[in-house]
């Protein structure tokens, strides 16, 4: 019985890291840029769109970096403090440009989440054809912003969202950030996700989101998805429905991104939106099943003293380790990964107990 379930699992994670290595060489990639090449400027005019609420620690290296884009031949940053109660607008203020607009979020509507409340005051207050949104934790190169657009030409896209390479230093980080761009590699087809464009496969990452105006606006922008948690994924799904094309690349090249400065800070995050992302408490149980089965389970098989456990771990850590090289993510971490899935089952539970909690 063991023995059939140990191979069972063996063959399960055997896909998953066919599946996996097919999409580390074919995923599309925002390319870093050598100092020997030029780029094409984009001519047509980019609004880089930046809501903050108490992000006082992230401003100077944030306004920095979009400041600083090249090979945009006409763009304006626009940055909305969203009442924060920090020195976020006085750093703001600090910066002088003459691209350079500062709002004030208005008070927030009934029905409203936050964020999704200052993205749609920034889509409104900008002028441009492209719609940059940027977290305030994002860090871009210099070229990231026009490499990006070049790529959604190429593949004649409405909306790109190249995922930034996710920092991680503390040891929570190092076993759940890694999960983020590793989940979809080893789960989704992305070519052919790409090809069929269709709202359930498709993944988006509001990090660093670029999306045409027209398109946008025609979508219904983030007033369709004004109370979802995951407004990035909701928001992509929406452009998708309404006949805009796009998906996700591998941006860890040109944009990085630490989410978390701490511990408690990862566990509050994604106890916030962990149950919205499986639909409903069975969708979760069941994802929670299928990690426990893919990457718990083969691990403790192995313990027990049998071999096809030991393959289906081994398996498992190598599809980590090659979304990890790929995207310039932790390596270290990856030979612990039963101990990242167990954390990644508990933050979904603590997630659904705290909905229920209200």
């Amino acid at each position: 019985m063991m023995q059939s379930l140990a191979l069972a699992l063996l063959l399960l994670n055997l896909f998953l890291l066919t599946l996996t290595f097919l999409n580390v060489f074919t995923v599309r990639k925002v390319n870093f840029r050598f100092k020997n090449t030029k780029l094409a400027s984009i001519d047509e005019k980019v609004s880089i769109l930046i809501p903050l609420r108490n992000e006082s620690q992230n401003v100077d290296g944030l306004m920095s970096s979009v400041l600083n884009q090249s090979n945009l031949s006409d763009f304006e940053v626009i940055a909305l403090d969203d009442n924060s109660i920090d020195q976020t607008l006085f750093k703001l203020q600090d910066f002088s440009a003459s691209n350079l607009k500062i709002l004030s979020g208005k008070d927030l509507p009934q029905g409203w989440l936050g964020k999704n409340f200052a993205c749609h005051q920034l889509a409104g207050a900008a002028s441009g054809e492209y719609l940059v949104f940027i977290d305030a934790d994002v860090r871009l190169n210099p070229d990231a912003i026009a490499q990006s657009i070049h790529l959604m030409r190429k593949l004649h896209w409405e909306f790109i969202s190249p995922y930034p390479r996710q920092i991680a230093i503390s040891f929570l980080e190092r076993l759940a950030q890694p999960l983020l761009q590793w989940s979809w590699f080893v789960s989704l087809p992305l070519r052919l996700a790409e090809r069929l464009q269709k709202p359930s496969m498709i993944v988006a990452n509001g990090q660093f989101l670029i999306i045409k105006k027209r398109a946008y606006f025609n979508s219904g922008g983030h007033e369709v998805v004004k109370s979802e948690v995951l407004d990035d994924m909701e928001l992509a799904r929406a452009l998708i429905r309404s006949g805009a094309q796009g998906g996700v690349a591998d941006g860890s090249q040109v944009a990085e991104c630490r989410m978390y400065s701490n511990s408690s800070e990862l566990i509050e995050g994604y106890s916030k939106s962990q149950w919205r992302a499986f639909g409903s408490p069975v969708g979760a149980l069941a994802v929670c099943a299928l990690i426990f089965a893919t990457s718990v389970l083969p691990f403790a098989l192995g313990l027990s003293g049998n071999l096809f456990g030991w393959y289906g771990y081994f398996a498992i850590v190598l599809s980590r380790l090659l979304v990890a090289a790929k995207t310039k993510s932790v390596i270290s971490s990856a030979t612990l990964h039963p101990i990242s899935a167990l954390l990644w089952i508990y933050l979904i539970i603590n997630s659904w107990v705290k909905k229920w909690q209200g």
